[in-house]
């Protein structure tokens, strides 16, 4: 029997962020890391609930899951703030590709990814799975 090789372009990446050690970093470099990690709407969404580090650290772990599941290559080119993680009309987290992050899923044939986020008081949690085109 042949054996199926598997579509490289799918792929998937989870991350884990302790939510303290955001906070910390976000206190000591202040803005300069937020706004190069964060974009504004994100930063708009996180800050508007009770507990925004929370909400920044699963934001930053749905980012470092995608990077791993894009690979290394990719990473260096891609740019934290090119990789945007929204919430839609329900909640549901959703990822927002723009500059080198959308040229980077065109040539890697990507429809998108899924993401999903979880969080405790002190843990934030995140996997990501990158969904190839249909290709026939």
């Amino acid at each position: 029997m042949k054996k199926k090789t598997p579509n490289p372009h799918q792929a998937i990446g989870i991350d884990i962020v302790e939510i303290k050690r955001l906070e910390k970093t976000s206190k000591r470099w202040g803005k300069a890391f937020l706004n190069k990690v964060y974009t504004a709407r994100e930063l708009r969404y996180a800050y508007s609930k009770r507990y925004p580090h929370q909400h920044l650290a699963a934001r930053f772990a749905a980012k470092e899951a995608i990077f791993k599941a894009l690979g290394e290559v990719e990473r260096e080119f891609v740019g934290w703030k090119n990789i945007e993680i929204l919430n839609d009309a329900y909640g549901k987290p959703e990822v927002h590709w723009h500059g080198q992050a959308e040229r980077v899923r065109i040539k890697r044939k990507l429809k998108g990814a899924v993401v999903s986020l979880s969080h405790t008081e002190n843990y934030a949690v995140a996997n990501a799975m990158l969904v190839p085109t249909r290709q026939k």
